[in-house]
């Protein structure tokens, strides 16, 4: 492996908040595009570090790689995670460092932290198009939860899938 994952440095949040965006936009992953409001709340990576634990893959030279955002201990980005679970969002990969491992590390982190907090499981929710990251998602033993599917905006038709692995 020829990056590592760790907490993102205040320094950084500013580019892990364009990565993100720029990832989400790019895959067509934002109903509304550039005017989608979900993009502020993924381009402002200083709220998600001070409220849930942002992690990033950077290479040698610092170059980010990736990120996701970890919430290991509920707050305001719990979305899906019962009491006794956590839950990962706003995964990201650059296009040019994907089939790398990436996204398998930071998903990897987010369950490693999972497990030494002791809690029972980790829940991610993922939109219905995003087969790679199902793929993954499966190959580390997530399985689909359908009875937590859910609808984040009201009145606009995009219904989160749930993916769930029990520690």
């Amino acid at each position: 492996m020829d990056f590592t994952v760790r907490a993102a440095y205040a320094e950084e949040f500013g580019a892990v908040g364009e990565l993100t965006g720029e990832v989400y936009l790019r895959d067509g992953l934002l109903d509304f595009g550039e005017s989608d409001g979900y993009l502020r709340t993924l381009r402002d990576a200083a709220t998600r570090a001070a409220q849930a634990e942002l992690l990033v893959a950077a290479d040698q030279n610092g170059t980010l790689l990736g990120t996701v955002t970890y919430v290991g201990d509920g707050g305001p980005y719990a979305e899906l995670a019962g009491e006794s679970e956590a839950e990962f969002r706003m995964l990201a990969v650059d296009g040019a460092a994907r089939s790398r491992g990436v996204g398998e590390a930071l998903v990897r982190a987010c369950v490693d932290r999972t497990r030494e907090r002791g809690r029972t499981g980790i829940v991610i929710c993922s939109q219905p198009h995003m087969h790679a990251a199902h793929r993954l998602y499966t190959r580390l033993g997530f399985h689909r939860a359908p009875a937590r599917d859910w609808n984040p905006i009201e009145g606009v038709d995009i219904t989160l899938q749930a993916f769930t692995l029990a520690l």
